[in-house]
């Protein structure tokens, strides 16, 4: 990417094009189901301490992890089945610094809106039903939590703080890209793409 920036004429293949959807959608979808993993662990071990080594066994977290990567792979692969198979023969330029989903949808030589909203509606889903599972899972701690006495109370959310950042970072900025027009929605893209890459690794 640091090397495309540098030439005057940035081009990509169209299988290139294709390789990055795949592994963005691959990354974003487990990296949310991850999230969750993540916030049901904080859960067990906050709300039920005394199970927890019994609740989240070697077999349990393999299969968690498991799935969030099942998750992710048939996520991005139902959106490529789609893509792959659309009619391209007009302009060949994207206004962005990678192949987004809704940008080559653009360049279809056929009326994308329906395919659109179908896709759109597929990246929700997911992100929504992530987005519910990590509210019920942090409500279920505030309510545990204020039970407790201050001192626990505050040792157990400042155990959460670092994965709350990483989910504001997450789904904030996801929410504003879904709503924003053209050139925001590259501006937000880019800094979505430089906050999780230099944010993260000190926050974990």
């Amino acid at each position: 990417m640091i090397a495309d920036f540098l030439r005057e004429y940035k081009t990509i293949s169209f299988g290139g094009c294709m390789c990055q959807i795949l592994f963005v959608h691959l990354i974003a979808g487990s990296e949310m189901v991850l999230l969750v993993v993540m916030a049901y662990d904080h859960y067990v071990a906050i709300c039920k301490p005394l199970h927890y080594s019994t609740i989240m066994s070697l077999q349990r977290c393999i299969g968690l992890v498991l799935t969030s990567w099942t998750v992710g792979f048939v996520h991005a692969m139902s959106q490529m089945a789609v893509i792959v198979q659309l009619p391209f023969c007009g302009p060949r330029e994207i206004d962005s610094f990678f192949c987004d989903i809704p940008l080559v949808i653009k360049l279809a030589c056929m009326d994308s809106s329906d395919l659109g909203i179908l896709m759109n509606a597929d990246s929700g889903i997911v992100a929504v039903t992530c987005f519910i599972l990590l509210l019920i899972s942090y409500t279920y701690i505030l309510l545990t939590v204020r039970q407790n006495s201050k001192i626990g109370a505050s040792k157990a959310l400042s155990t959460c703080n670092a994965h709350v950042t990483v989910i504001m970072i997450f789904f904030v900025p996801c929410i504003f890209i879904s709503t924003s027009p053209g050139w925001t929605n590259f501006l937000l893209c880019f800094i979505l793409f430089l906050h999780l890459s230099s944010i993260q690794p000190f926050i974990h």
